[in-house]
């Protein structure tokens, strides 16, 4: 999977701001933006203007979009994998 120029393998995206992080997230899991916002109990607007890049996330926004993503196995570059 290509985002933004960036390769992804099945299970791990090098190099990814975190609105493309949501995007590979997304898509690993073919959820809809309504759906990843549900999960992570924030509203859509909040997460297509995370996706946009219009504006940037909280840091617990962070943390929880984190630990979805290490409850699911998805893991990012630079990230702890315990």
């Amino acid at each position: 999977m290509i985002i933004n120029d960036k390769i992804c393998n099945e299970r791990m995206c090098l190099n990814l701001e975190f609105k493309d992080k949501l995007v590979f997230a997304r898509a690993k899991l073919n959820l809809s933006q309504a759906d990843l916002a549900k999960q992570l109990n924030v509203s859509l607007p909040t997460v297509s203007r995370w996706e946009n890049g219009k504006v940037n996330p909280t840091k617990k926004a962070i943390v929880v979009f984190s630990q979805f993503c290490k409850n699911k196995n998805i893991r990012f570059e630079g990230e702890n994998n315990e």
